[in-house]
């Protein structure tokens, strides 16, 4: 090991190295921080957490806790950062560079030759990517809000998001972090309003930037869930091999869920007998990673919901590798709770969090200014007509995010709205949002969105879950399938947001169905070229949809 660094705290109480360096398979480098504990007498099992924020002072601390929990603490960079010579390759080398620091542990003096990881958002991906081809050593991981690249982002359902361009030169215009760039709103709101108004490619926006983002690029050649991004974590059948218990820990506002849930998803469909478990709640991106907060974008949180996920996250590791019990919280597979019931629930799968299922079909009868939001199906086919012009600037379509989380109005200039009846008794709706939309468009692709409200008997809108995505890609992510213009075509779609809420008596459900067009994504103008191509130029003739009334939502309740 080199030589402990005279400056850092505390070398009283610790073994502490902030200059480990570790050789890849490939031949890279990857720097690391170690922490132990002294007295030290015997072998130990590491926590590892594996990160590109790269922050010495963050990663002894992280370390440093790791090490009061009785763990050989361990923090390792992504390849090119801090110490490592090497290029800065964001997602690109995971796979390979978390399974040779794993095997560099094994290989220490003070190893017991068991890992566990934890960690969130990049640092949960990178959990993920180790399974990819899985070492004996990893135990369990722990990953909170953990990103799938080309899912997540830096698009959502095959629509690239504007909202995190600048992430790139955040994390690779320094072997730290360069949080000047990154914090510069002004300078991104700019080129963002610039995008809009001017109507040029998406491929071309750092070009009204003025600075070549070479990273955006190289992702937007990748519109596909291909093999580029699939080389990055486990995909389809490797899921299959995973066989160590894993704690997920995600939140129903965490901007990146769709990609915590895939990984649940997809290990429990090639490997039915998983043991992986979830944990989530009322949080958002950085709430999931500390446990919460009394105030989500104005909404109160439930007491019962704060909890602390470093806490439960070292009870995780003590349980897998030092045989104790499991946490408390965790009862089940899926451990969620129920916003305004102030309470935990447990269930085998998400598709028991609401057992009792019912499909609400998107009808065209009038319901008050809206339309219907009905439990029984529409004997006679009828259709909704839209049309957004698409090279439009004046108005955007599609307010989906939910911020603030309750509104006293929603925006009806466009869009269309279906409500359902009040309901009679107090219920709870847990789970999935998913459902089918049938549609004729007189394009080749279009994108849209869904958001699914509680209007409350105050009258106020309590936003619950919402989807965005690309019709072309609805049956297949990896495969672009252009609609026929012309011809009534059905769009499924779950990969939306997970959530639970106890609905007061009298409250109904709202869905807001509109396409997307407004400044924070791409803007697909259905030519059936690459979409970042398009330009407003190529809007052409107003988008007309046709929204049939068998389309519908499904969602699961319980009393």
């Amino acid at each position: 090991m080199a030589q402990t660094s005279p400056q850092l705290p505390d070398t009283a109480n610790y073994l502490i190295n902030d200059k480990v360096l570790i050789k890849t398979s490939d031949g890279a480098t990857i720097s690391a921080v170690t922490v132990i504990k002294k007295p030290f007498t015997s072998k130990l099992p590491a926590a590892l957490m594996f990160f590109i924020y790269s922050n010495t002072e963050r990663s002894l601390a992280e370390a440093k806790f790791a090490a009061d929990y009785g763990y050989i603490g361990i923090v390792a960079d992504t390849r090119g950062k801090r110490l490592s010579p090497d290029k800065i390759e964001p997602y690109e080398h995971e796979a390979r560079d978390v399974n040779s620091v794993i095997d560099w542990i094994t290989q220490q003096s003070w190893s017991n030759g068991s890992v566990g990881m934890y960690g969130g958002s990049y640092s949960g991906f990178a959990q993920w990517a180790a399974t990819k081809y899985l070492h004996p050593a990893l135990k369990t991981i722990v990953p909170y809000v953990a990103a799938i690249p080309g899912l997540g982002l830096p698009m959502e359902n095959n629509v690239f998001l504007t909202a995190n361009y600048q992430w790139a030169f955040y994390i690779t215009n320094n072997k730290f972090t360069d949080d000047l760039v990154n914090n510069d709103n002004e300078r991104w709101h700019r080129m963002r309003d610039r995008w809009w108004e001017t109507g040029v490619a998406y491929n071309r926006i750092d070009s009204l930037d003025g600075t070549p983002n070479p990273w955006l690029q190289k992702w937007l050649s990748h519109p596909d869930y291909d093999e580029y991004w699939q080389s990055m974590v486990p995909y389809k059948k490797e899921f299959s091999k995973i066989n160590i218990p894993v704690l997920s820990i995600t939140g129903y506002y965490d901007d990146g869920q769709v990609s915590a849930l895939e990984y649940l998803r997809e290990h429990y469909k090639y490997n039915p007998h998983a043991a992986h478990y979830l944990l989530i709640g009322p949080y958002d991106h950085f709430g999931a990673q500390k446990g919460g907060t009394a105030q989500l974008r104005g909404y109160q949180v439930d007491s019962v919901a704060l909890i602390n996920t470093r806490e439960i996250t070292f009870q995780w590791l003590d349980y897998v590798l030092k045989g104790t019990k499991k946490p408390d919280i965790i009862q089940d597979k899926i451990n969620f709770e129920v916003m305004g019931e102030n309470k935990w629930h447990h269930a085998k799968s998400i598709d028991q969090m609401g057992p009792r299922k019912r499909r609400l079909y998107l009808d065209k009868l009038k319901n008050g200014t809206a339309f219907t939001l009905s439990d029984r199906k529409p004997v006679k086919n009828d259709y909704l007509t839209q049309i957004v012009d698409l090279s439009d600037r004046i108005t955007s379509n599609n307010d989906y995010y939910p911020s603030p989380i309750i509104k006293s109005e929603l925006d009806t200039t466009n869009g269309l709205f279906f409500i359902s009846q009040p309901f009679d008794t107090a219920t709870s709706v847990s789970g999935l949002l998913k459902g089918n939309l049938r549609v004729t468009i007189n394009k080749k692709d279009m994108d849209f969105g869904l958001s699914l409200y509680e209007v409350t008997p105050t009258g106020e809108y309590f936003q619950l879950s919402y989807f965005l995505g690309r019709a072309s890609y609805a049956k297949d992510m990896s495969r672009r399938q252009l609609l026929n213009p012309g011809k009534a075509t059905d769009i499924p779609f779950y990969r939306s947001r997970v959530f639970s809420k106890r609905l007061s008596k009298g409250s109904r459900l709202l869905v807001m169905l509109n396409i997307n067009k407004n400044p924070f994504s791409e803007i697909n103008y259905g030519t059936g070229k690459p979409v970042s191509t398009e330009t407003i130029s190529d809007a052409g003739a107003p988008l007309e949809i046709k929204w049939h009334n068998q389309s519908y939502i499904e969602l699961g309740f319980s009393n």
